[in-house]
This record gives structure tokens, sequence and C-alpha cells, in this order.
């Protein structure tokens, strides 16, 4: 982890190089989006980068992203970015801003009770497992499309775009494309992809999000 004097360092050096990585291909800095991954992070690493003028973080899990941001989110856009269990999906409406992990019918369904029950739209991205991995979660590409027609068609939901994490031992080039072409064909604005590692090819493929968190804060801390 880096000292907390330094993720606010962290943070001009990512956004200068999202700003370039879309200059290069003839895009707007302002149309991509960065998520801090805040994640495991103690409150000392993250106050420099909010200092610095960071708005938008992402979280992993329900539970721990209330207790670190529960009262201080006045002015603040939260991500759950982490696999959402349907136990937890009232408390995630309640909760938070974007909801980036959908991906299966039993969890759209839920999502659509507790958003008529509480009169909450959080927006929804849908998480694609492009590479097919069976310990990732996400719908698999090939069931992309009618998942994205049930969830608008018997849900009432609307999702604003899709997810994805390439496989760590591919380039993620061509899982970033996958996402772009299943994207564009559903009539989807949003691509969340790219992270530390990837997130400038992420840019290149047309991501509008980039969740990033070592890059700005170093090492993840251990559990």
């Amino acid at each position: 982890m880096a000292e907390p004097s330094h993720t606010a360092q962290g943070y001009r050096d990512v956004a200068a190089r999202i700003a370039r990585a879309a200059q290069a291909c003839g895009r707007e800095p302002s149309s991509v989006t960065l998520v801090a991954v805040s994640k495991l992070q103690p409150r000392a690493a993250i106050e420099p980068v909010l200092a610095a003028g960071q708005r938008v973080f992402g979280e992993n899990r329900v539970q721990e992203a209330i207790a670190r941001w529960s009262g201080k989110t006045e002015e603040l856009e939260l991500h759950l970015i982490g696999p959402l269990q349907t136990n937890k999906a009232k408390e995630a409406v309640d909760f938070f801003d974007v909801i980036e992990t959908l991906d299966r019918e039993k969890l759209a369904r839920v999502l659509a009770e507790e958003m008529a029950r509480q009169g909450k739209r959080p927006r929804l991205y849908v998480q694609v497992n492009t590479g097919e991995e069976p310990q990732k979660a996400g719908i698999a590409p090939a069931e992309a499309d009618a998942f994205i027609a049930a969830c608008r068609g018997v849900y009432g939901l609307e999702p604003e775009g899709l997810m994805c994490i390439p496989p760590v031992a591919e380039p993620p080039g061509p899982h970033f494309a996958l996402l772009a072409r299943i994207a564009a064909r559903n009539g989807l604005s949003g691509l969340s992809m790219g992270m530390s590692d990837d997130f400038e090819t992420a840019i290149r493929f047309g991501a509008t999000s980039v969740r990033v968190g070592s890059a700005i804060f170093g090492a993840r801390p251990a559990i």
C-alpha cells in the first residue's frame, strides 16, 4: 500500500494517463469516468484522494461500503463492483448509485422488486464473463442479448451498460472489443472496463468508466 501522502499523487498520475489515453484516440477526457477502487483501503489513504477532487468510488462488498461511507455520501457517487448476493439487494439498492454486477435473472427480479419498494433507481450494468471463466461472476457472452432483453421486458429494468473483467493471462483487447460489440447491438452506451494494468487499452476500445485501485493506492492491503 502506498503511504497516504502518496495517494493524491497516484490519483493525479492516473487522471493524467486517462486524459492522454482519451486524447490519443480522439476522445474527450471527460468521456471517461475514473472509479477509484477504495475497497480494503484505510481512511487515511482515501482522504488525500478525496481532497484532490475524486468523487466516484468503487466497493466490492455492501457491508464494507456502508461502514466506510455511511453519512459521507452527499457529494459522492458509489459503485458496487463486486458480486451481489440477493440477500444484500435491499441494502445495495438503498446505498449505491450504480450497481455494476447484474448477472442473473434471480438478481434482476430481486433488484426490480427492491427498486419498486424503495422508489430508488440505481444505475445498472450487466456483468459479462467475457472469458467464460467458471470462477468469475457474469453472464456468458452468448447469453447476454437474451438476458438484457429479459431485464428490460420481464423485469422493467433499464441497464445503462456492460462491465467485464478479462482473464488475467490473456490480452485484454479482444475482451474489451467483445464487450463493446455486445453493448452496441443492444443499444447500451456504458462500458465499464479496464483496471490498473489495462485501463489505457480499455479507453482505446471505448471504455466510459475505468475501475482503478492499485495504480492510485498502491498494492492492495493484506486481508
